[in-house]
């Protein structure tokens, strides 16, 4: 463990892709991460960073948003899973494949806190899925998953990028209203598939693609979990009894998932009541002093035509959940409807995981 005034010495795996580059965006200038080695396949091993993320064929940089490269990794020499030693490391942060983070992941965690991106072990009794603010006291289901795996360090997974806006807006109307059922349809961008496999072009110019495969399922479990009660005695997380129903969708859209979100509330929960709960929650939230934190962790727009996209996914850097069309539904006896928005690669994952890590710094965690 650090002392909390040093700086960690970390490691990305898998920085070359989408999120890793997001990652890369997100740790430059940390005040409390030193990003000192970053690794990816065979194929970019050896290359100096700047050149891994170039076409080989058309030689375009392959920066996904368009950012400028930051400077710090520039000349980075890529380096193989196997040229590190994860004993030298205080903190990974993994940014790969599911299947690649089964194998790969367990062998870093041994000697190492490891912060996933990765679908692999979210669904395990030990492991908690972790959004910074809303489930803070899953954390200590961490030292039941070290004992029980007899390994140095952890891992701690996000969220689906589709979970965290609809998690992070619930959890106040859970705490002040009481859910019994959610029913969602998201609107998801198209980041939100990576570029492999991706989502071919012909696919979604002038389309909605109306399912993505196991992100249904996902959503409604790890809702319930995240949004579940930690027994200390037991050590074991008690899943939420809320019902969650949703169906996702994939639109043409570069960054952001739009969610419509229906809530059946237990209390009658009226919208400025809603409103005012969440922004109470927003500007109460346990994170907000860290590093990455956003000064608004909820916003909630009275504009009907908000939130958008293209208009919204940037506010505080994208580490925001932006709320809007808050109203009462007509269906259930007690029930309230809106839309969220929330960005995919920034709070949804890369960004969202180094404010996990902060989190975890503040509690000594690592």
């Amino acid at each position: 463990m650090s002392n909390p005034f040093n700086m960690l010495k970390v490691a990305l795996i898998g920085s070359t892709g989408a999120v890793g580059q997001e990652f890369v965006v997100a740790l430059d200038k940390h005040p409390w991460f030193n990003l000192t080695h970053i690794v990816s396949s065979e194929r970019s091993a050896g290359k100096k960073y700047i050149d891994a993320i170039r076409d080989p064929q058309s030689g375009i940089l392959k920066w996904h948003n368009r950012e400028q490269v930051p400077e710090y990794v520039r000349d980075k020499i890529v380096s193989k899973i196997d040229d590190i030693n994860p004993k030298e490391f205080d903190l990974i942060f993994t940014a790969l494949e599911s299947d690649d983070a089964q194998i790969i992941e367990p062998k870093l965690a041994a000697h190492v806190p490891v912060i996933s991106t990765a679908a692999a072990f979210r669904y395990e009794n030990d492991v908690p899925i972790l959004i910074p603010g809303i489930n803070d006291e899953h954390t200590d289901l961490l030292k039941k998953q070290q004992e029980e795996r007899q390994w140095n360090g952890f891992i701690a997974p996000l969220p689906n990028c589709t979970t965290t806006g609809l998690a992070i807006t619930l959890k106040p109307l859970i705490e002040s209203f009481g859910v019994k059922s959610v029913f969602m349809t998201s609107m998801q961008a198209l980041s939100g598939a990576g570029r492999s496999p991706g989502v071919i072009a012909l696919d979604i110019l002038d389309n909605v693609i109306p399912y993505i495969p196991k992100e249904e399922e996902k959503v409604q479990i790890e809702t319930k979990k995240i949004l579940g009660r930690y027994d200390r005695e037991s050590k074991e997380i008690s899943v939420n009894d809320v019902k969650v129903s949703c169906t996702c969708t994939r639109v043409p859209v570069s960054d952001g998932h739009t969610e419509v979100v229906f809530v059946e509330t237990i209390e009658n929960a009226d919208p400025s009541s809603v409103k005012k709960k969440m922004m109470e929650f927003s500007d109460n939230v346990s994170i907000k002093n860290l590093p990455t934190a956003p000064r608004d962790y909820i916003v909630v727009n009275d504009d009907p035509t908000r939130p958008q996209p293209r208009v919204d996914r940037e506010i505080n850097d994208g580490m925001t959940t932006v709320v809007g069309r808050l109203r009462k539904d007509s269906v259930f006896d007690n029930g309230i409807k809106y839309v969220l928005l929330t960005h995919n690669e920034k709070m949804g994952s890369a960004k969202g995981a180094v404010l996990l890590a902060e989190l975890f710094k503040t509690k000594k965690i690592i």
